[in-house]
């Protein structure tokens, strides 16, 4: 999903951390900043001033101002023009620095939102091209149960009726944390990480058959709840006879049913659970994650059986060679 900004947006976001003031160009509070554009474009979406590869938000620093003033008025009003052509998301002028009323005159005329801040150019700089790249990360919705198990992220999923609910209700009892139920929302903030997050109107909230609608942070306090986690692993359950189930190989019975589910653009972990009567798929879901982590760690119990096999059957074959 295509994520998108508006100059409004940001500034309502950004005016009080970083003391933003509007100077003009306030017609232009709706010009729109959509994430597909930065793969459009080479520069990054906030930078100084650059009018070969301009950026969405530009800076106007001490040194931009300066060699503005440097220019003849000719080059100098061409140059403005020109920036203003881009149409940028915003141009913001640092350290409360007098704004010249060319370029105020040419925002206006433009509808070109023109801010002014008292923080140095540096610190506009990191702090907004933080801010818009989250905001305009690819994100998706996924419907499962996100938890905090062992302190990873561990989305669990299935058919409706699965007991998804039910199995996040027994983890949170035994310690571990939800994040979100029914729709949690991953936003891809980085080439290899995933944050799971959840929407405001479902926060601290968990349903259950039976029971409606539950708010974990009342029932087991502030510890039983997260407000996000990166996605590291996906615990599908499965009901036999509700989905085509492969045929089972041997070697599934020593790796068990691993797998890969596509997530924007990771391939995340999964793990597939049988869902049978007298099976606790809490610890079964604790005993996943706790293998996760492992192979993580480089460490494969399966592999390493599969090793200690291969050395026996060489030491048994030893006394038959000549």
């Amino acid at each position: 999903m295509n994520q998108s900004l508006t100059a409004r947006d940001l500034f309502e976001q950004q005016h009080e951390r970083l003391g933003l003031r509007w100077l003009a160009g306030q017609q232009g509070q709706s010009r729109v900043l959509e994430s597909v554009e930065t793969n459009a474009r080479r520069p990054s979406l906030a930078g100084y001033l650059n009018i070969i590869y301009p950026n969405k938000v530009q800076i106007l620093g001490t040194e931009e101002l300066a060699w503005l003033d440097g220019l003849d008025s000719r080059l100098r009003w061409e140059t403005i023009e020109r920036v203003m052509q881009y149409r940028p998301l915003a141009l913001v002028i640092s350290k409360g620095q007098s704004c010249p009323e060319d370029l105020r005159e040419a925002a206006e005329e433009s509808q070109t939102p023109l801010w002014i801040s008292p923080r140095r150019g540096h610190e506009l700089l990191n702090h907004l091209q933080y801010h818009l790249a989250r905001a305009l990360a690819p994100r998706v919705t996924l419907h499962g149960v996100f938890m905090e198990v062992y302190s990873i992220g561990v989305l669990i999923t299935g058919e409706s009726g699965s007991g998804k609910s039910e199995l996040a209700l027994e983890l949170i009892s035994r310690g571990h944390r939800l994040v979100a139920d029914d729709a949690p929302e991953f936003t891809q903030i980085a080439p290899d990480v995933l944050d799971g997050a959840c929407p405001d109107l479902l926060q601290d909230l968990l349903e259950l058959r039976g029971l409606g609608v539950l708010n974990i942070r009342q029932m087991f306090g502030d510890t039983a709840v997260k407000r996000n986690k990166y996605l590291r692993l996906i615990v599908h359950l499965s009901r036999p006879g509700a989905e085509p189930q492969p045929h089972e190989d041997g070697m599934v019975r020593l790796t068990g049913d691993l797998g890969l589910r596509r997530v924007l653009d990771l391939d995340v972990p999964m793990i597939t659970l049988p869902v049978m009567p007298g099976r606790n798929l809490a610890v079964l879901t604790e005993a996943a994650t706790r293998t996760h982590i492992l192979r993580a760690k480089g460490i494969d119990p399966a592999a390493a059986f599969l090793a200690r096999h291969s050395h026996f059957l060489e030491q048994g074959e030893e006394p038959a060679t000549p």
